[in-house]
């Protein structure tokens, strides 16, 4: 063991000697290792992302939310617009009819939230908060994966009685309650009063995430459907009061009669805002997509005034586009790599013809061929992991740039420093061997006799 130290020592103190030459060569090392790390933090983040998302739009969920009825320029020019109108007023739009058809009719269905949405200012003692006031069933908190952070959710008997409670986001706390605590107080939503059950801790929804159905739930303040029906307002009864040319529409408002003479032929016709279907397996969503465009087809007299999308799937989609994105750039990575341990290689063989002369005294004074192997390979190893080692730190601090600089996340993990110090070393021991058989098959006399 000592004189594999002692030989060990002699190529430390050849790298330090020629330390301008093994910094030139240990580049390919450190730009490599940087690069392959970089890329892999990439994708990593890019990763997490699209798992963030999925949890957000929760698993195996289908999302069907109602379809502008707008006429395209083509019906407009061909004079269809009578014909459209005729035929939207046989569909009522997306109610709760639809949500319970869909549940008892399919069986790969596990559950069904609808939700009923209204942009509505939220007072308390003076502040102020445009607020989006939701109806849902005790199955939205689940679906969306949706954490207490105080209090609780609707209990059996609130959902039933439509009672007039609310679960609200973080963003309506610190608005409305900066210095108390919510549970138990009372807010007043449109002409309604609801008392705080319950706070959601709150989860960060991205662009993409809103783009696959899926709201930023912080500003919310949720209800009970039926509670939203009966104390708020029924949309479905709107568009019948519309349909048949009606005046007056009559609903329950905080415990007493309200009366409306007025309907806004832009206000939706649709009693739901979305319906989101949860599905047993994965394997099942796009066999329940079919079941349910059936249903909802014969259900609204053919028109086509529903969206239906399937998160997980477009998620995947994009994260199999990506994965094959991250390949390449790896690939690209890790080339940069590859030429650096030729480089090594390429250095090492000059290093050799020029310290032939070297290696004849070592193997007359007794230096075997394992030994003067062992010495240039021990050489080649030190400047990979050197350039390895600054390679991972250069290749941190590049990640860490990537997100400052811009709106890609970056995720360095572990197994990406270890994959990338690893290959590093392998190049190191790869590229060396040649070099260190050719210096030790050195013949010593010749080597002697060379100036």
């Amino acid at each position: 063991m000592e004189r594999y130290f002692l030989i060990l020592s002699i190529s430390l103190e050849a790298v330090i000697t020629n330390k301008f030459r093994s910094i030139l060569t240990a580049l390919g090392i450190i730009f490599g290792v940087a690069a392959v790390i970089a890329m892999l933090a990439i994708g990593n983040g890019a990763r997490q992302e699209i798992l963030d998302q999925i949890k957000l739009v929760g698993l195996n969920n289908i999302i069907i939310t109602p379809k502008s009825q707008a006429l395209s320029e083509d019906d407009a020019a061909s004079g269809d617009e009578e014909s459209k109108e005729i035929n939207k007023k046989f569909s009522q739009g997306l109610t709760i009819k639809d949500a319970n058809n869909i549940l008892e009719s399919i069986p790969t269905v596990e559950s069904v939230s609808p939700e009923i949405i209204y942009t509505t200012p939220a007072i308390r003692k003076g502040n102020n908060l445009m607020v989006n006031l939701s109806g849902v069933t005790d199955d939205f908190f689940t679906l969306f994966n949706q954490e207490l952070k105080k209090g609780n959710y609707f209990s059996a008997e609130q959902i039933e009685m439509g009672a007039p409670v609310c679960v609200i986001g973080p963003e309506v706390v610190a608005k409305l309650f900066p210095k108390t605590n919510p549970i138990g107080r009372q807010i007043k939503c449109g002409a309604i009063w609801l008392k705080v059950i319950g706070v959601l801790k709150g989860v960060p929804v991205s662009k993409k995430a809103e783009g696959l159905g899926v709201s930023s739930y912080n500003r919310n303040v949720f209800i009970p459907i039926k509670t939203i029906l009966m104390r708020f307002k029924d949309r479905s009864l709107m568009a019948q009061s519309s349909m048949m040319g009606g005046g007056t529409v009559m609903f329950f408002g905080g415990g007493r009669m309200v009366t409306t003479t007025s309907y806004e032929a832009s206000e939706s016709d649709n009693q739901l805002s979305k319906i989101v279907v949860q599905v047993k397996e994965s394997s099942q969503l796009e066999s329940t997509t079919e079941a349910i465009e059936h249903i909802l087809s014969r259900r609204h007299m053919g028109v086509d005034d529903f969206e239906i999308k399937i998160p997980e799937l477009l998620l995947k989609q994009e994260q199999k586009t990506k994965d094959i994105f991250n390949i390449v750039l790896g690939a690209i990575a890790g080339i940069s790599l590859i030429v650096g341990g030729i480089g090594i290689m390429n250095i090492m063989l000059a290093s050799v013809m020029e310290r032939i002369r070297e290696i004849g005294v070592r193997r007359a004074i007794g230096a075997t061929k394992k030994d003067i192997i062992f010495q240039f390979l021990a050489e080649a190893m030190l400047i990979s992991i050197t350039g390895g080692l600054i390679g991972i730190l250069v290749g941190v601090i590049m990640a860490n740039l990537i997100t400052a600089s811009t709106d890609i996340k970056t995720i360095v993990s572990f197994g990406s420093i270890m994959l990338s110090f690893g290959v590093a070393t392998g190049v190191g021991i790869i590229f060396g061997w040649l070099p260190a058989r050719k210096a030790a098959d050195q013949d010593p006399v010749e080597s002697l006799r060379h100036d």
